[in-house]
């Protein structure tokens, strides 16, 4: 979540997305028009490549099965009057490949994400274009996107999702995202879903900064080194009286006497 739409925001999404996936795979990603979006893919999916023999710093190179895709949609009077489909990175060959592959349609098109932008809308009021259920809080709106997502994958069936039964051609078994992704195998209920006790991150010993010390194993007959430097001057006699300090005191001329 974030107030302005900008780079920063684009490049933080798109890490959570390489998060997810798989190294160095095939991958298809179809976007708006946004310009910002096909730098910031690139600069998420991509690895040290090491092109030259010996020393020297390995570049950074962006996948070579990644491909980006970019759907853009002209309005006139707020009706659709044309859609400019074009691939910013990759071949448009192996992009229509993995289209196929994954069954998100026969062109390249964004229909999932705004059907699933257009069900979040719907549920939250505060994200709807004209409401009085304004978020006065960026946290609060963050928490209702976490509630509507967990919900959203755990608490729904999806008819997209479905599959036949074995032995079974008219029966489908329904499934839910977090189903199909092996999380669970039956559908959450919501008091199920905020009763949940989530574990917390295992603990991660800071680091200490410094120098670290050096153990000391300390034999017992041995005696303990002093600390500080060594001595090079004999210690004093103490039969000998010491010497005063300060500047000797004066003594006034009218006590002698001649």
């Amino acid at each position: 979540m974030s107030r302005t739409r900008d780079r920063q925001l684009a490049d933080r999404l798109l890490r959570q997305v390489r998060a997810c996936s798989q190294a160095a795979c095939a991958l298809l990603v179809c976007t708006d028009g946004w310009a910002a979006y096909p730098n910031s893919i690139k600069r998420a999916f991509r690895d040290k490549v090491k092109q030259t023999e010996g020393c020297g710093r390995a570049a950074l190179q962006a996948w070579s099965g990644l491909h980006i895709g970019t759907v853009i949609k002209h309005t006139v009077n707020k009706r659709l009057k044309e859609v400019v489909r074009q691939m910013s990175h990759g071949s448009l060959e192996q992009a229509m490949h993995l289209l196929e592959r994954s069954a998100g349609g026969q062109v390249l098109n964004t229909s999932y994400i705004e059907r699933l932008n257009g069900t979040v809308r719907e549920r939250l009021a505060t994200l709807t274009r004209k409401c009085r259920h304004a978020a006065q809080r960026l946290q609060a709106l963050e928490t209702g996107m976490y509630l509507i997502g967990s919900t959203y994958n755990f608490c729904c069936f999806h008819h997209q999702l479905s599959t036949r039964a074995a032995g079974e051609a008219q029966r489908l078994l329904r499934q839910t995202p977090a189903m199909a992704s092996g999380l669970t195998d039956y559908l959450w209920s919501l008091s199920e879903l905020l009763r949940y006790k989530v574990a917390p991150a295992p603990w991660v010993e800071p680091k200490r900064r410094g120098r670290p010390r050096r153990p000391s194993v300390a034999e017992p007959f041995l005696p303990k080194r002093p600390r500080g430097r060594p001595r090079t001057r004999p210690l004093p006699d103490p039969n000998v009286p010491k010497r005063p300090r300060g500047r000797p005191r004066k003594i006034p001329l009218s006590t002698f006497t001649v």
